[in-house]
């Protein structure tokens, strides 16, 4: 019996296709909408031209980011429109972009997974700026600013579930493919400035030895509760989840990678991934592993490796995340000036048979494709 199915009592469900997909972010209009005020007609038809250019990049899936910041690409009674539709957060868009991606997905037999940012309220520190019904300014005791940024409480019990009933939301009125979260869970950290938890860490954290063990505690009831509330809301959706690509290094602990990255999701974002993989609350997991073959600070190859034998015998899927987004970026290092780079990530891939496909960041390059190393990929394994 597999890890997943003695700890979750199912097997996981295990995809049977190659995962071949893309990134579609909309928090600060990154990929689509192309910025904020378009018509819905011009939103419409900008969303299908990149599911359109997914298809011709002979791709099979798209992660679209539909709760930026604690905001909605779909009419949710949790909270407001997003902001990057119409330039107004709780503005109406005067369509459902939601479930058209998921219709016209479908219609172009591509998978459409829907990625949740659990707890960024804002990429700013005002909540006057929040539209006045939005959760964060009726509860303010449920927000942090940290780094110049806001954040939902993860250590208050009632955030937890309401973050969870608003993403629940759009599971159950979509038929989605999967849920998907991204690698914001504690934030990274900020130097010089505290995550101010203390008062939450004395009221719900005795019987834990350091406060860093109790928010591992409070990422993982996220994580739990979430897959079992999403296989009984809609039975058959995935979860998965992209972490930063470094559980924890080495010299930190013996069973961690080869690497000296600078962050670690265990110890820095509190999130155990691994322990995730292994107790099988999740479908797949899709590291982003954004590091050229031979990095010295942290190595693709060895990466790959590594979250190769942590899925082992679990029924987790793996997959890779790419980091298209540097292919041709003269600030990056000369492997991504090679269009043959991310070429070579996936032949690489393939000498381990626990992964199962890739995940490019993002649509916008996918669509650009600078120097050509998205084309090469295609032709080369595609």
């Amino acid at each position: 019996m597999s890890l997943t199915q003695s700890a979750a009592g199912r097997p996981a469900p295990r995809r049977e296709r190659e995962m071949r997909g893309m990134w579609l972010a909309s928090v600060a209009n990154r990929d689509w909408p192309s910025r904020k005020g378009l018509t819905a007609d011009q939103q419409r038809a900008e969303l299908l031209v990149h599911l359109d250019t997914a298809v011709r990049r002979k791709l099979s899936a798209v992660v679209l980011q539909v709760r930026p910041t604690a905001d909605a690409l779909w009419p949710s009674p949790y909270e407001p429109w997003a902001e990057c539709l119409t330039g107004r957060q709780g503005g109406d868009p005067g369509w459902d972009p939601l479930g058209t991606a998921v219709e016209e997905a479908h219609r172009r037999g591509l998978e459409l997974h829907a990625w949740f940012n659990p707890y960024r309220v804002a990429n700013h520190t005002d909540p006057g700026r929040l539209v006045a019904s939005h959760p964060a300014r009726v509860h303010p005791e449920w927000v942090i600013r940290y780094g110049g940024k806001l954040y939902y409480h993860p250590g208050l019990p009632e955030v937890r579930r309401f973050v969870q009933d608003a993403m629940l939301d759009a599971v159950r009125r979509y038929p989605v493919d999967a849920v998907h979260f991204d690698d914001y869970f504690y934030p990274y950290p900020v130097a010089g400035e505290v995550f101010d938890d203390a008062d939450a860490f004395a009221r719900y954290g005795s019987g834990f030895a350091t406060v860093g063990d109790w928010r591992r505690h409070t990422t993982d009831a996220l994580v739990r509760e979430m897959g079992e509330r999403i296989r009984r809301v809609r039975p058959g959706v995935r979860f998965g989840v992209s972490p930063f690509g470094v559980w924890r290094n080495a010299d930190k602990d013996p069973e961690g990678s080869r690497t000296r990255a600078g962050v670690g999701t265990y110890d820095d974002l509190y999130a155990d991934t691994r322990k995730w993989v292994r107790e099988g609350w999740l479908d797949y997991i899709c590291p982003q592993l954004y590091w050229h073959v031979g990095f010295a600070a942290a190595d693709y190859a060895e990466l790959v490796g590594w979250w190769a034998r942590a899925v082992r015998g679990t029924g987790v899927d793996l997959y890779v995340g790419e980091a298209l987004y540097k292919a041709g970026d003269p600030a990056q290092p000369a492997a991504w000036q090679d269009p043959a780079e991310l070429s070579r990530h996936l032949t690489l891939a393939r000498s381990h048979p626990e992964v199962r496909g890739h995940v490019f960041f993002s649509g916008r390059e996918v669509a650009e494709d600078r120097i050509g190393a998205m084309r090469r990929v295609v032709a080369d394994h595609y």
